[in-house]
């Protein structure tokens, strides 16, 4: 194989991959719960879309019951509660720490960003903000843990 074939097949595998990931994006709802007067709520929504997602949203005056039924930790609470299949969704997490839920399918309740770090999506929407994401785990007596940490590449 010339450099020029091997460069080819190294543009045509990295589209592929690309594509992979629109397509995995392409075929999951989310269902976003977010008070009705919450503009960053609707900011990371239009940014999961942008991403290839389908979103529902769900304007909830009163979180807590849905919080509450998908058991998110009050410590790992945030401003928005989505669900992608069977997992929750927590506050400001990037579409990179998704698809890697979606992809490797952990046997987890769901993903948390607590509170609302500058520069997450909906929040500046800044690729180099560095935040936690954590795993939050389907029994409450095991803490969660870091999933993927935003702003190192995951």
């Amino acid at each position: 194989m010339n450099r020029r074939q091997f460069l080819c097949t190294a543009v045509l595998a990295a589209g592929a991959l690309v594509a992979t990931d629109a397509a995995r994006a392409a075929g999951e709802i989310i269902t976003l719960h977010k008070d009705p007067n919450c503009g960053c709520c609707h900011l990371w929504g239009e940014a999961m879309q942008r991403a290839g997602y389908s979103i529902r949203t769900i304007d909830e005056p009163d979180l807590t019951p849905v919080k509450m039924r998908y058991g998110v930790p009050e410590d790992m609470q945030s401003c928005h509660t989505a669900v992608v299949g069977s997992y929750f969704i927590e506050g400001h997490v990037p579409e990179q720490a998704i698809a890697r839920l979606l992809s490797e399918r952990p046997d987890i309740a769901g993903l948390a960003v607590p509170g609302m770090p500058s520069g997450s999506p909906g929040m500046g929407d800044d690729p180099d903000a560095a935040f936690d994401v954590y795993a939050v785990y389907k029994d409450p007596s095991k803490q969660p843990t870091i999933y993927f940490r935003a702003g190192t590449n995951g």
